[in-house]
């Protein structure tokens, strides 16, 4: 099959390697039919992860049709139509049986694209695969289907749920990529009284008022009011950058909550000294998809709308151009770029 290999910091090409088997009685084989990029896949391509070793085949959300299952596997057949979770999950573990699926300790977790091959790729093997495959319903569209491998379930579950967003809050989330957007349109849900976005980029503000939030803009005025005034119930953390951090903890009201969704690959500072008063919530975490049913429902029956943070759609094996294309959204407003099999 071909696949993208990594092959270490700054190097990516699409290959030909050999096609996955069964290796595991709980392990099926995927058609992918549809994968992305994100954000920890740049994070990777610039040695930021090096527990990525050179010769994986990168990526972690996908969706397919299930080609071959082993003998312990029930819950899916030959046939269906399958999202395929960026965690896996063996579902026996402490960990697994109180739905923390993300730090599974019985050889799951986040090891698709990191640990052992991943989704950018003709076919993928896909362990645990009764935990870490969801059925799709044909009513879904794509576009839908793969934003619910990993970046609404990671918008719900780290950034709105750990932030604790409720009725009446102010919501500040900085930075406008895919996963920062799709926490604006999950924090509506819980009617917050305004949602705040900041970014570097015009392009990205624009999409974030597209997406539902009540305001967007760079670094100034509204960051400058929240920091002097009361401040920010729930701020976001969705830049992956140290200064977005820092933005955070200037704009957060005292007794307030900082989640930080963002993949960070740089030390960040955390300024106790001047924190120390403001009873702060700070909440990091690796998504554990657990929420990815209930997410499925809302898009399925139109409560939730996210198919637009699709702007790109490229065939599968021009991989190499997605990352160019996703790395540079920033300028050109690209969000999620989708690869899908002709």
């Amino acid at each position: 099959m071909r696949a993208l290999v990594y092959h270490g910091p700054g190097q990516i090409s699409w290959d030909t390697v050999a096609d996955p088997a069964i290796e595991d009685p709980a392990d099926a084989v995927v058609r992918v039919d549809a994968t992305t990029v994100c954000g920890t896949d740049l994070h990777i391509l610039h040695g930021d992860l090096p527990e990525v070793k050179p010769g994986t085949v990168l990526g972690h959300e996908a969706v397919g049709e299930v080609l071959s299952v082993g003998r312990e596997v029930h819950s899916v057949t030959p046939g269906d139509q399958v999202i395929v979770s960026s965690v896996s999950a063996c579902g026996r573990c402490q960990f697994c049986r109180h739905s923390l699926f993300g730090q599974c300790q019985g050889g799951g977790g986040w090891i698709l694209g990191n640990l052992i091959n991943g989704t950018q790729a003709e076919f993928v093997r896909v362990p645990f695969a009764d935990h870490s495959t969801r059925r799709w319903p044909g009513a879904l569209a794509i576009e839908d289907a793969v934003l619910l491998a990993e970046v609404l379930p990671t918008a719900n579950e780290v950034g709105v749920r750990n932030g604790h967003v409720g009725p009446g809050d102010t919501v500040v989330v900085v930075g406008a990529g895919p996963v920062g957007l799709a926490a604006v349109a999950v924090a509506r849900l819980y009617s917050p009284r305004r949602i705040i976005v900041v970014d570097l980029s015009t392009a990205r503000l624009e999409a974030a008022l597209r997406v539902g939030a009540d305001a967007a803009e760079l670094p100034g005025t509204m960051i400058a009011e929240l920091s002097e005034g009361p401040g920010a119930d729930v701020v976001i953390e969705a830049s992956g950058e140290p200064e977005g951090f820092a933005l955070c903890t200037r704009s957060v009201r005292t007794g307030g909550h900082i989640a930080i969704i963002g993949t960070h690959g740089k030390p960040v500072t955390l300024h106790l000294e001047s924190l120390w008063r403001k009873n702060l919530m700070i909440s990091t975490g690796q998504v554990d998809t657990s929420s990815t049913p209930w997410l499925l429902e809302l898009v399925r029956y139109g409560r939730l709308h996210v198919s637009q943070l699709v702007t790109h759609t490229l065939a599968l094996d021009r991989m190499e151009e997605a990352y160019e294309v996703f790395a540079g959204g920033p300028t050109t407003g690209a969000l999620k770029v989708m690869l899908q099999r002709e």
